[in-house]
């Protein structure tokens, strides 16, 4: 049996679902100005996340500065912030009555603090208005600046993410000159520096022309900075303006990569051919061993 394809194959076919609340969370996300990296970057289950009530909301509006030739996010130059999407991302989170939720923004180069502190505000003002909730976020670089990285710290979430996004040989090849394979271990590094009680998480896709071995490499780098969640996940091209997809990558290979990855001490690992960084199958078991 073959293990990868340049087809796309039977595993990879799923059905649009629009049933239960996914016309309340769309509904609720455009009354309040918000934004989410589930119709930004074309998420292959936003109608299984949307019509079980569920969003990973993008800040900082939806334009990035950066140009990652993976993603279908729009980049040029943003808007200034709205200085009330605090308020507004935590009345969404209360309106769907969530306890659990993921925040993510776009890249803001063009700020002095690159957006960190709105980000920070965003977790306080969702944190005050849902008390008991539990917030993950997935955060940018920040230029890999610890001072940055500090204002997130500080605002409390439960679990911080950065994602690595491929292995160490393909950076150049699959992101922006300005991010990098150890500036984005520098960041996870620094988060446990400056809290080791917060968990940290990254991830990775598959189909971009990286081995098994090289992803297991990846692997280790991230466990020997204490890095306690790792998802695994494949590259779909979002449009033909984003990178082609080298192979579509066999359910049996994830489900190595998995086992691999618990081995080596990730304390969850998600990997799957629908997986991403924000995927909610992994909230049930992180959100458990959160409350614990």
């Amino acid at each position: 049996m073959s293990l990868v394809s340049d087809k796309k194959p039977e595993w990879l076919k799923t059905k649009l679902q629009t049933a239960g609340s996914f016309a309340r969370v769309r509904e609720t996300v455009n009354n309040l100005g918000l934004h989410t990296v589930c119709e930004s970057a074309h998420c292959p289950n936003i109608s299984e996340c949307w019509s079980g009530g569920t969003a990973t909301f993008m800040v900082m509006g939806d334009t990035c500065t950066r140009g990652c030739r993976f993603c279908e996010v729009s980049h040029g130059r943003p808007v200034g912030l709205d200085i009330f999407e605090p308020v507004k991302l935590a009345k969404a989170v209360k309106e769907f009555n969530l306890d659990y939720v993921v925040i993510t923004s776009v890249d803001r180069d063009d700020l002095p603090d690159q957006g960190s502190l709105h980000f920070a505000a965003c977790i306080r003002a969702v944190k005050r208005m849902n008390p008991g909730i539990l917030v993950e976020v997935l955060i940018p670089d920040f230029r890999g600046r610890e001072d940055l990285i500090k204002n997130v710290v500080d605002a409390e979430p439960d679990v911080i993410a950065h994602n690595i996004e491929t292995v160490r040989r393909l950076q150049r090849l699959v992101r922006d000159v300005r991010a990098n394979y150890d500036q984005s271990v520098s960041v996870l590094k620094a988060v446990k520096k400056l809290n080791p009680n917060v968990r940290t998480k990254s991830s990775i896709m598959l189909g971009l022309g990286e081995t098994e071995q090289e992803v297991c490499e990846s692997m280790d780098d991230l466990r020997s900075i204490g890095v306690d969640f790792f998802t695994i996940g494949q590259y779909l091209r979002p449009t033909k303006r984003q990178m082609a997809v080298e192979s579509y990558v066999h359910p049996e290979v994830f489900q190595r990569l998995k086992s691999a990855g618990e081995q080596k001490g990730f304390l969850y690992v998600a990997s799957g051919p629908f997986v991403r960084s924000s995927y909610r199958a992994g909230e049930l078991f992180i959100k458990s061993l959160l409350k614990k």
